[in-house]
């Protein structure tokens, strides 16, 4: 029976390059299930687009120096365009800053305003002096009452996936400035989240087939009660509040993204002969709603978005199943935007087969616990399972049936060896499709994986070219059989690697794209008389030396811009002071440094400087001292801190052409390993290259000798 399968994927920010943990986390689980159901004759609607209103895109447009809308135009073009390289089928991917989507997040606000969801109510909210303006929660960072992450924000905390409001944070400080902002009365409209607990709490009682980590977050959300939330904010950029009284704010990005995912389907919808037949999946009370992102989304798909759809229309489906993954770690850390910790996209398309990297996400991914990349490990799997196994078997069968016979062999009787393996075929076929439909994604290519094991061992035990010796016929049983598998390998590797499976489908004489054909034809006779033409390799061999070739000292330096929050005497120390500074998204934390007899504390107060912020933290006279200010001294003696100029605090200072990849702990020895000096116009260089910020580059404080040596 053809079932509604509608697929909703997490909006990525358009305020930065995609990485890996995006992948991994939902967009090629969602992409396999898709492909997959297409397969089996299911009708597959998903959809996606760039959320292009959050806060993120407006810090980042004040960075840059240029509009919010410059920035989601970038990253919008550059998300699309990375999505078809990395094969990602969707059926739409949209962006949140369309006329349509507008519409209809309107529609849906004014809609829960007249049903009493939604109620306006005076609030305290942080006002930062210094920059005369009122904070949205992605504003505002401090500690997290929960773990006590120090980098929490003012709605989420990324660590342990907690929501929060701005007031639980300790420690609070305000992104732009740095400043501590202070709360002040303003009145914002309110989702009564509350409103929708007895429903939700029905709703969850047979969803025992949700991952388990995903349905005890939601059941410790609705035991904990669930708190009304502001659905406004005090911003230019944004769907603005379709409501009197409310023109100078903006629909909050939290209940703004997630409605994307009707209006992506309603958009789609437009361009179809029917307009309405996104109805088919939305008010199809037998279609099935799944949503695949990362477990830090969890509550806003499994709590919030299903709120809003009981509030607005009963009619429209809710979820039925969540997937959600947890997190692809690089070195042992959490990929991040922010802290420009990631292997991003646009660079890995170019340097790699796609293939091979969805291949290796694919038998990696977090599904149920934090994975992590590897470029050993990427190399392993690649070498050994995919071209080892996978592709040696498929090449070497095709290749030695078209030196010998140049055509696919006829079908004849089949001995019981023979008939074992089209019987391993079918369990083979069946335990992938299982796996799939569940959404056990490592699982199933292991099973594909095992068939290509039976394909090899089957091969080698029945030795054609020993055949062809000895009984010709006996040798086309063996090939026909070999090519049985090749074709099944072809389309149960399809939704994984769906370059290479066309290849293979091609190469065995089928015209058409796979993608368009039906899980089953694995059963099919092959394409008997096809003149085969001789293979190319699939898959390509990697050397870790020449993908990651000896590292760059620099390239393990974290150099970050900090700024200068106080100044204090060393206690023991009298040429030392401790220096108090803010790194951002990387907190807070206190320098020991000799800079007594060079500047006084009103001269360093506020100061941006550079940073080796990932140095083996040390104690100096009896004080930790959690990182190293970078100065330049020349032979005279004159010594002078580095001047980033007007750059953000926690922003990476690098070298264009050399990668940054820091170490986690970075040895005093490794440090010294780094000559920077500087030139004739008081620029910092390396190698003879540029040290810059993400504005320009860094210069000297006061002028010095040329080729002074920075330490």
């Amino acid at each position: 029976m053809v079932e509604k399968i509608y697929i909703g994927v997490a909006w990525p920010y358009a305020n930065g390059s995609l990485h890996l943990g995006h992948i991994a986390g939902c967009y090629l689980p969602a992409d396999i299930f898709a492909r997959y159901n297409r397969m089996i004759g299911n009708d597959v609607l998903m959809v996606s687009g760039s959320d292009e209103h959050g806060t993120p895109i407006t810090i980042t447009a004040e960075n840059e120096n240029i509009t919010p809308q410059d920035v989601v135009d970038r990253f919008n073009q550059e998300q699309t365009e990375n999505m078809k390289q990395f094969g990602i089928s969707f059926d739409r991917f949209t962006r949140t800053t369309t006329n349509n989507h507008k519409e209809v997040v309107q529609d849906i606000f004014k809609t829960l305003y007249e049903k009493k969801h939604i109620y306006d109510k005076e609030v305290e909210s942080f006002y930062c002096t210094n920059c005369n303006r009122y904070l949205p929660d992605r504003y505002i960072e401090g500690t997290c009452p929960h773990c006590r992450n120090e980098n929490a924000r003012g709605d989420q905390c990324d660590e342990c996936g907690n929501l929060l409001n701005p007031q639980d944070l300790h420690d609070v400080r305000c992104k732009l400035c740095n400043g501590t902002p202070k709360l002040q009365t303003t009145t914002h409209l309110f989702f009564a989240l509350s409103h929708f607990e007895s429903k939700l709490s029905e709703w969850l009682k047979n969803k025992e087939h949700w991952k388990a980590s995903v349905l005890k977050f939601t059941q410790h959300w609705l035991e904990e009660g669930l708190h009304d939330r502001a659905i406004t904010r005090d911003m230019s950029w944004g769907i603005p509040v379709p409501i009197d009284g409310f023109e100078k704010k903006r629909i909050y990005v939290w209940f703004d993204a997630v409605i994307g995912y009707l209006s992506a389907s309603i958009e789609w919808s437009r361009n179809q002969e029917d307009k309405d037949i996104w109805k088919e999946w939305w008010e199809n009370p037998k279609a099935k709603h799944y949503y695949f992102l990362a477990k830090d989304n969890i509550p806003f798909h499994s709590i919030i978005w299903p709120s809003i759809l009981l509030g607005y229309h009963e009619s429209l489906q809710l979820p039925y199943d969540i997937p959600a993954n947890e997190y692809l770690r690089l070195q042992g850390q959490q990929f991040s935007k922010s802290k420009g910790l990631g292997i991003w996209v646009p660079d890995i398309v170019k340097q790699f087969d796609v293939d091979a990297v969805r291949y290796y996400l694919s038998m990696n991914m977090p599904e149920n616990k934090d994975a992590n990349w590897t470029w050993d490990e990427f190399v392993i799997k690649n070498n050994d399972e995919l071209v080892g196994t996978f592709g040696n078997f498929i090449h070497r069968v095709v290749t030695f049936t078209e030196k010998n016979f140049q055509t696919i062999p006829p079908q004849e009787e089949f001995a019981e060896k023979e008939k074992e393996i089209l019987s391993a075929i079918d369990a083979s076929m069946n335990a992938v499709s299982e796996n799939l439909s569940q959404c056990r994604f490592k699982q199933g290519l292991k099973e594909v994986m095992n068939l290509a094991k039976i394909g090899n061992v089957y091969f080698n035990e029945k030795a054609p070219w020993k055949q062809l010796t000895i009984d010709e016929n006996d040798c086309k049983i063996t090939l026909h059989v070999c090519l049985k598998i090749v074709k099944a390998l072809s389309i149960c590797i399809a939704p994984y690697l769906p370059f290479s499976a066309d290849t293979i489908w091609n190469m065995i004489g089928e015209k058409s794209s796979i993608h368009d054909r039906s899980w089953n034809d694995y059963k099919e006779p092959l394409q008997m008389g096809y003149q085969l033409t001789k293979p190319k390799p699939l898959f390509t061999k990697l050397s870790l030396k020449e993908i990651m070739p000896e590292t760059n000292p620099f390239s393990k330096l974290d150099l970050r811009i900090a700024e200068i929050l106080d100044v204090k005497d060393h206690p023991d120390a009298d040429k030392l002071y401790l220096i108090h500074i803010d790194v951002g998204a990387l907190g807070k934390r206190v320098l020991v440094a000799g800079m007594k007899s060079h500047y006084s504390p009103d001269e360093l107060k506020g100061k941006k400087i550079v940073i080796v912020a990932n140095l083996e933290p040390a104690k100096i006279r009896g004080v930790k001292s959690a990182g190293m200010l970078l100065a330049a001294e020349d032979t005279k003696g004159t010594v002078t801190l580095l001047n980033p100029g007007d750059v953000k605090p926690g922003s990476i200072v690098k070298i264009n052409d050399i990668p940054h990849t820091p170490e986690k702990s970075l040895p005093f020895d490794q440090f010294l390993e780094v000559k920077l000096t500087v030139n004739k116009e008081r620029k910092v260089i390396y190698e003879n290259q540029l040290l810059r910020t993400e504005k320009g580059t860094v210069t000297t404080d006061h002028p010095v000798e040329e080729n002074a040596e920075i330490h």
